[in-house]
């Protein structure tokens, strides 16, 4: 804080003085600095900051944070989204000196504060319910005070009758209300890492959070979802993705990278860019652009980016003379289900490319339906392409689909992942066709879907063209109908039907 300098007069005078006068008049004045910075501490959140925080390294982006957190006490923002670096002040932030610095300006509210598992919320209660209870807090705030018989780690009072409450992602809130709801870092490490082979694992927090925190909130309260991104399906993603849906109003998004579109550092005082490049330089991409980037899926993470494709023009499609359609089906049609997806794909010998096979993809499907509507689409995709083979996965709905359309008559031939082959896996096995240039797609919309999935796999919120298609790729490879320089006997070996039956 700016001090007037003195002038000369007053150190005279001041030297004048008698030594207890002295003392007086420099208790006087720090007194007069002391209530100049409570005040500017309880109008300003970064002052409340630098005040609590004593060795607190200001950065740019800290303001920014400031800002949005001073409109939500405020009133004038509802609902924020920021996504932000690991190691750039977030939980600090969040999770302990907003809550103090709120309920320090409205002691009757309710605060509740989430974060990805139990322990680590009650740490922060902990240290909010620590902070509020000491006279530094006290001569910022005189007038939130801890209610003497409600001092839990996790669950404590304000005299004026406020709440704080802290609870893990998944844990049960019955029966609280919240003005305040904070939520940072909802996703575990553990969870990303499941992420990329199934990501769906992001959906238990999502239907926690739309059965909870989105239904606690008190008239006029505040959500506040901080976090450093892990994927397109986290609880960002699917937010977000809600939002669009609405007309993409209620959110307001704060994204900061940590090396910024310029160049720089986002927070050059503590990470300096050489050790951010360093950084970088260590760790898988995938998680660098998540999770440093707050980019979960981009061009360049992408197993099979959509530059692989190559694009058919032409108005019609090139004669195919071997034709496999593909279904990925689901079990159930409930709203985070995943979807019933079928592909349809060709081989043909372009001139161009000297009589080599290429595979083309022909038409796509994806949709949520019961197993009725999915045995009558199969019928119509059947009907419409007349494949040589019909691949239908043996999972969910798959297995009754199979034995339908095969008292129908329909050549089906079921597919059962190798034991151990992932979908991750799955998509490395079948990427070098995509890499050598022998994949096309037409310039349509339902081509267009598949490969934005390709291109989001395995961050993004939907997976199921992408399973449908390496399965009608696989059999390709396996049927010995696409070969490349870089196969091996036993990668094209026909496993299950002899080729005959493809």
């Amino acid at each position: 804080m700016e001090l007037i300098k003195p002038s000369s007069d007053l150190i005279t005078q001041f030297k004048n003085l008698s030594p207890r006068e002295q003392s007086a008049f420099l208790k006087h004045l720090e007194g007069a600095v002391s209530t100049r910075e409570n005040i500017s501490a309880r109008a300003d959140f970064i002052e409340f900051v630098r005040l609590m925080w004593p060795d607190f390294i200001m950065g740019r982006h800290h303001q920014i944070i400031a800002n949005a957190f001073q409109r939500i006490a405020n009133g004038t923002l509802k609902r924020l989204i920021i996504n932000l670096p690991p190691r750039h002040s977030k939980s600090e932030l969040s999770s302990y000196l907003f809550p103090a610095w709120f309920l320090g300006l409205y002691p009757k509210k309710k605060v509740i504060q989430a974060s990805n598992n139990a322990e680590l919320a009650v740490k922060f209660g902990r240290k909010v319910r620590d902070l509020v209870d000491t006279s530094h807090y006290q001569s910022v705030f005189p007038g939130t005070k801890l209610s003497a018989n409600s001092k839990a780690n996790f669950r404590w009072d304000t005299s004026a009758g406020g709440e704080y409450f802290a609870i893990g992602t998944t844990g049960k809130i019955t029966g609280r209300g919240a003005d305040l709801y904070v939520i940072d870092d909802p996703h575990s490490e553990q969870e990303a890492v499941l992420a990329l082979h199934d990501a769906s694992i992001f959906d238990e927090v999502y239907e926690w959070y739309t059965s909870g925190p989105r239904q606690r909130l008190q008239p006029g309260g505040a959500i506040c979802i901080i976090m450093t991104r892990w994927g397109a399906r986290d609880l960002t993603g699917q937010v977000l993705k809600t939002n669009a849906a609405k007309g993409g109003k209620e959110w307001e998004v704060i994204e900061l990278p940590a090396i910024l579109p310029s160049g720089n550092a986002l927070w050059p005082e503590f990470w300096p860019l050489e050790e951010l490049t360093q950084l970088r330089d260590e760790l898988p991409l995938h998680k660098w652009m998540s999770q440093y980037q707050q980019k979960p899926t981009s061009d360049a993470t992408s197993i099979v980016k959509p530059g692989h494709w190559k694009i058919w023009t032409e108005p019609k499609l090139p004669h195919c003379d071997y034709i496999i359609q593909s279904w990925d089906t689901a079990l159930l049609t409930t709203e985070r289900s995943n979807s019933s997806a079928c592909s349809t794909w060709g081989v043909f010998y372009p001139e161009e490319d000297k009589g080599k096979p290429n595979i083309i993809l022909l038409d796509a499907f994806e949709e949520k339906i019961d197993f009725i509507r999915l045995k009558k689409q199969a019928m119509i995709s059947y009907r419409a392409w007349k494949p040589d083979s019909l691949v239908i996965e043996t999972k969910a709905s798959g297995s009754p689909l199979i034995y339908e359309l095969r008292a129908m008559g329909l050549p089906v031939v079921e597919y059962t992942p190798t034991r151990g082959k992932t979908k991750l896996a799955r998509v490395n096995a079948v990427s070098d066709l995509f890499t050598s240039g022998v994949v096309w797609m037409p310039e349509t919309a339902f081509a267009e879907k598949v490969r934005d999935q390709f291109a989001q796999f395995p961050y993004g919120d939907s997976d199921d063209l992408v399973d449908s298609s390496t399965q009608a790729l696989i059999r390709f490879r396996q049927g010995g109908f696409v070969r490349l320089a870089s196969d091996e006997i036993e990668d094209v070996t026909p496993k299950g039907p002899s080729p005959e039956y493809y």
